[in-house]
Order: C-alpha cells, then structure tokens, then sequence
C-alpha cells in the first residue's frame, strides 16, 4: 500500500550503513553536489527501468507456460477500483502505527516480515540466471514440504511446496543477502530486496484488460496525489517505513563512498503499477502477431519521459513529488495516441489478456503477498489441477 510512494529529494534513510535515524541530521548535511544528483538520479532511472523491462518479458514467459506452477494473478476491474481505498486504509493505519506505537518496535517485525518475504522473493528472482550456472552433472536432488489440514476425505492442502538442490543453493545465496539487510540495513541489500519485489510483481500479476488498466492507474494516480499534496502522510511513512518497499541511492556516494546516507529515493509502486500496464502492452503487441512490439517500446519510452519529468520538476521546486502524477498521463497518453494513429484502439480495448494468452489464469480475489514457489512446482500443479477439493499454491507476487 506503500508502493506509490513519493519519489524525495535528500531523504534521510534509515537503512543505511550509519543506522541514521528518519530525518535526523538533515538540516546539517551539506547540499548534495550537481554530480552526486545527476548519479544518484541516474541511477534511480535505470534500478526502476530493469525490472519493468525484464519484468515485462517474464511476463509472456510466466503466461505462456501452461504446465508452469508460477501461474500469474489477473486484477479484474473490480479489485482495479478496489485497490486504491484498500491502500489508503493500510496507508493512514501504518501512520497513526508510527505515531502511537515505538518505532523501533515496528520496524523490527517488519524487518523480519520483509525478511523472509526478500530471501523468497530474490531467490523467485535469481533462479532461472542460476540454472545456467550449474553443470549438466550438479547432483539435483527433489524435496517437499506439505502442510495440510484436516484428515481422510476433508483433508486440504494448505502449503505443497516443492523444491530442489538448485533451489535450495538459491534460497542460500538470497538468505546472505538476507541477513546482511537484516544486520546492516545497508542501501545496497534494500535495493536488491527492492528489485526482486518489483520484477516478482511486474511478472506475477497480470492486468485482465487495458480498461482495468485505466482504472488502475488513474485511481492510483488520485491517490498518490491525495497522499502527497493533501497530507504529509505518504512523506512521513516512507521516511519512517524500514523495509525495503523503496529504492534508494545516496546522493554522497562520491564523498562518502558505501557508507553514504544521504538518499534519494523511488517507491516501488512507481515502478510495480506502471510496470504491469506496460507488460500488459507487451503481451497485447504479441497477440497482434505482427511481430513488432510498438506499444511497449511506446510505454516504455513514455515511462522515461514521465520519471524524468518527476526529478525535473522535483528538482525546482525543492519538495517530494507523487510520480505517478507524471507516470500515469504518459503510461496511458503515449500508447493510445499510437492507437489512435494506427486506428487500433478498438483492438486495444476489446484485448483480454486472461482469455487469450492464459485462458485458466486465476482471478485475483485476495491483495497478494510475496512467498516462494521454485519452477520446480511444475508437477505438483498438474496434479492440483486434476483434483478440485485441492486448493492452488498461492504464487509468489510482490506488493
């Protein structure tokens, strides 16, 4: 519900290195040098354009694949128009969370929560980049872990997670990670959670059509306004939040190397919302089987103009700014002005991406959570599917 945070000039950031509280310190801090800014923008720019580039294309993979147990969310209009006050509440309730209770104490139950969520998530992330690595004869063994309930005829499944050696080298590698982001809240651990989030859930959750899209994006787009401008809610969560639910990059990187604390910053839901808009683009451009991907080069293009917008304008005025003010118009202005020329826009409304790529694709009735599920499910889900009383493996998303 975080996701749309604002995107903040200097920002203290509490999971750095020097374990800097929210905001301490600020007014003392040297002004960040032209340098430092244009690398520490640059580098938001990019950290935001990998996981919706590389998020999108997994996307078509993740549909595709129909024997594959990572099986994708859709968000039907219903949950589209839903989100937005669904964040809202979530939103105001972890402000009034900060300012009642200890800070200190919520954070570590959420750096636990976000813990176990990030190994999952990175090891979701790097798992098909380390199959390449292992040799033809890696001793690839397989495992499950069942947890049911109930017993004989009543008995359901709750959790069927199987998995292998490979896997579990993954989940080893992720859990270093892990543990540095638990023990240091270092900007570089964040960043790694913070990408694996936004590239789980750019893959992982499908928009049904571009009407959902629309109402998606333009509720959202309300809201991060509202939060921003109308209140210092948003600000003063995402200073406070310790959990890698925001990329970050020092601005002092130059002066101060890896220890540098003096961050921007870009809310993952900057990159997530408008992400899955333009992965659905991506997948409308393949079902035109005219083997050009216009929309999506169009989206992503706009997408650039519209962050770049942010940091401009951010940059005048000196105060934080709701990006997706500026990533909505451009997600959705840029590909229906192409629509329009090419006379494409009723081919563009009437796409159902659920029903033509991945006609059983699961309705999304719940705000998912990140959890862990290896290729290795692949099995496991056939026989899920043959049997009706079983309950589905969640798949793993982000947000």
């Amino acid at each position: 519900a975080v996701g749309a945070a604002a995107m903040e000039e200097p920002a203290a950031h509490n999971g750095s290195a020097a374990g800097a509280a929210p905001g301490a310190g600020t007014a003392a801090r040297p002004p960040a040098t032209p340098e430092g800014m244009a690398l520490a923008y640059g580098s938001l720019v990019l950290m935001a354009l990998l996981p919706i580039f590389f998020g999108a294309l997994r996307s078509v993979s993740c549909a595709k694949s129909k024997n594959s147990s990572e099986m994708p969310e859709t968000i039907t209009s219903r949950d589209a128009a839903r989100f937005p006050i669904v964040a809202s509440c979530t939103l105001l309730g972890l402000y009034l969370f900060f300012k009642i209770f200890s800070q200190e104490y919520i954070n570590l139950l959420l750096s636990m929560y976000f813990f176990v969520l990030g190994i999952l998530a990175l090891s979701h992330t790097i798992s098909p980049m380390m199959n390449r690595f292992f040799p033809a004869n890696f001793p690839n063994k397989q495992y499950q872990l069942l947890f049911t309930q109930g017993s004989g005829e009543s008995k359901e499944e709750i959790v069927n997670y199987e998995f292998d050696t490979k896997d579990l080298v993954c989940l080893a590698l992720s859990s270093v990670v892990g543990v540095w982001y638990l023990l240091r809240k270092h900007w570089i651990a964040n960043n790694l959670f913070g990408l694996a989030f936004s590239l789980n859930g750019v893959e992982l959750l499908h928009l049904n059509n571009v009407s959902t899209g629309c109402i998606l994006l333009g509720g959202l787009f309300i809201y991060d306004v509202f939060w921003v401008f109308g209140t210092n809610v948003m600000v003063t969560v995402a200073k406070s939040f310790e959990a890698p639910i925001k990329l970050v990059f020092p601005q002092d990187l130059l002066e101060k190397g890896l220890e540098a604390d003096n961050f921007a910053m870009l809310g993952l839901g900057d990159i997530v919302i408008p992400g899955i808009f333009i992965a659905l683009l991506l997948r409308f451009d393949i079902s035109l089987k005219k083997n050009t991907h216009t929309y999506f080069y169009t989206s992503f293009v706009a997408y650039i103009f519209g962050l770049g917008l942010t940091i401009f304008i951010m940059h005048i005025f000196k105060h934080a700014q709701p990006a997706l003010l500026y990533l909505v118009p451009a997600c959705i202005g840029f590909p229906l002005l192409v629509a329009l020329a090419k006379g494409e826009v009723t081919e563009m409304f009437s796409y159902e991406s659920s029903a033509e790529i991945l006609p059983h694709t699961p309705r999304l009735t719940h705000f998912p959570t990140v959890s862990g599920s290896p290729a290795s499910l692949a099995d496991s889900m056939q026989q899920k599917l043959s049997c009706p009383r079983r309950r589905r493996q969640q798949s793993p998303s982000a947000m």
